[in-house]
């Protein structure tokens, strides 16, 4: 799944690099409208006058200059996939190289370099981010927009897709269930105060998130206003068309240097694209590695990078934005939400959440309160659970804007999700196998609990950790089921 993403970003990076190259031009490239787009194209760089165009032509179906564009000119998008994805586009191909390339330089060194690196690339996005804001406070009707993505439309709080559609913006945005964070903390130390690195790490994504929220939706305020429409939600694309459509065509409407302003947003996509690949690629080094200790650092990020540019060509197809929405949905956000409900239900109530909370307090010395054991043990699993089942339950084939996929791209899909998902009942099965005992059930029980080398490494340590464990178990009072979940949730 991890592998699969970051061959996903750097299909994103190469459109990116490609509108960072564009962006130069005067005027912006996506402004204007060109003969061969045909008579239903509007100027994006056209005010209100376009808009009354637009008013009365009622009879056709008219595009603004920059969806044309990134359709026709950038994607040379097909109409379906029916016959296949296509070539690749040989100007995406080179902008996927240059992101794959960048990618090698960071991670070739592991930490050491991707660290290093670290500094700029989490720095530069809010200087970025801080500018375009500013800019866009200045233009009009931007606070219409702020406002927009603020209000809350609370006849949508009990809809279970907007609360599948939270669930998995969170997953990408904190990199849950993709291996990033237990990649990353395996690098500290013992007593390291994790409570308080997660806890800076969510507000700041909550922070840059609203951030992001206030810069975008403050421009596309201003392009609502420029449209003359005060529907904030109709000049609003949805996936990529926000970054590749609305934004763009936004910023061709600017009097003032649009160029300057075109380029730093994209050179920003392009540094937070590379900051989520390295996490995603370091991640798959990591656990090659782990297991192959022999192959070199180096070695193991050039034969990744090499591999994921040759599946990246999938995406750089006109058929490619078919394939990154089928794989988006199949090879990611199902498989993470799976994912991540076994693992609450392992960590909760396989491991425990009792003793998790005893590891937790025994490395940084800070005692888990009851709502958070609540939250672990009861509460998010059964919310994730719920998410799943109204998924499967109102399941219906996807689409790509509203086109019906061939038969032969959902058994892809669902082959993808099938495996990733498999992956947990077959190495579950596995370890059964591996474990010493006389019966079937001996060997379950055995596999259903830490191994004995489980624990810290250093001797000293662990031999404290051993002695706490056997305390706590000798603490624990009455038997059967509720006895066994009360010891769990209260301690």
């Amino acid at each position: 799944m991890v592998f699969t993403l970051g061959t996903y970003y750097a299909s994103l990076m190469s459109l990116i690099s490609y509108y960072m190259v564009e962006s130069v031009q005067s005027p912006l490239p996506w402004s204007q409208c060109r003969a061969e787009w045909g008579l239903n194209c509007l100027d994006s760089a056209s005010g209100g006058e376009s808009v009354e165009v637009v008013r009365n032509l009622t009879n056709m179906t008219l595009s603004y200059s920059s969806e044309l564009y990134f359709v026709k000119e950038v994607l040379h998008e097909k109409d379906n996939i029916n016959d296949g994805i296509g070539l690749p586009n040989w100007e995406l191909v080179i902008g996927l190289f240059v992101s794959w390339a960048v990618i090698f330089l960071i991670i070739i060194r592991g930490v050491k370099s991707s660290g290093k690196a670290s500094y700029f690339l989490a720095i530069f996005p809010y200087v970025v981010l801080a500018i375009l804001l500013i800019r866009a406070l200045t233009l009009e009707g931007s606070l219409d927009g702020i406002i927009y993505f603020i209000k809350p439309q609370w006849g949508q709080i009990l809809n279970p897709k907007v609360w599948y559609a939270a669930v998995t913006q969170v997953f990408y945005s904190l990199s849950v269930c993709f291996g990033n964070i237990i990649m990353y903390s395996s690098y500290n130390k013992f007593g390291h105060n994790v409570h308080r690195d997660a806890t800076i790490v969510t507000l700041l994504d909550t922070f840059t998130s609203l951030l992001a929220g206030f810069t975008i939706f403050g421009i596309l305020g201003h392009l609502a206003h420029e449209v003359g429409t005060t529907d904030i939600g109709s000049v609003v694309k949805g996936g990529t068309g926000l970054a590749f459509i609305s934004y763009p065509d936004a910023i061709a409407k600017f009097k003032d240097i649009p160029q300057a302003f075109s380029l730093l947003f994209f050179a920003m996509l392009f540094v937070l694209g590379v900051g989520s690949n390295i996490a995603m690629t370091s991640c798959t080094i990591t656990a090659i590695r782990d297991n192959f200790p022999q192959i070199k650092q180096w070695v193991c990020a050039l034969g990744l990078a090499v591999i994921s540019f040759i599946i990246g060509l999938l995406y750089v197809t006109p058929g490619g934005q078919f394939i990154l929405n089928l794989v988006d949905y199949f090879g990611a956000s199902m498989i993470a939400l799976v994912i991540g409900i076994v693992e609450l239900y392992a960590l909760g109530w396989i491991y425990g959440t009792k003793r998790l909370c005893k590891d937790t307090e025994f490395m940084i010395g800070l005692k888990v309160g009851v709502y958070w054991r609540i939250c672990w043990s009861i509460v998010t699993p059964l919310i994730m659970t719920a998410i799943l089942v109204y998924t499967f339950v109102s399941y219906e084939p996807l689409t790509y804007k509203d086109i019906v996929y061939p038969n032969w791209a959902y058994i892809v899909g669902w082959t993808i999700a099938v495996f990733g998902i498999l992956q947990m009942p077959i190495w579950a099965v596995i370890a059964i196998y591996r474990q010493p005992g006389g019966n079937l059930k001996e060997k379950i029980v055995k596999a259903f609990k830490p191994q004995k080398d489980w624990g810290p490494t250093d001797p000293i340590i662990r031999e404290k950790y051993l002695k706490e464990i056997e305390l706590e178990k000798s603490k624990e009072t009455g038997r059967g089921f509720f006895a066994f979940i009360k010891n769990n949730v209260c301690g």
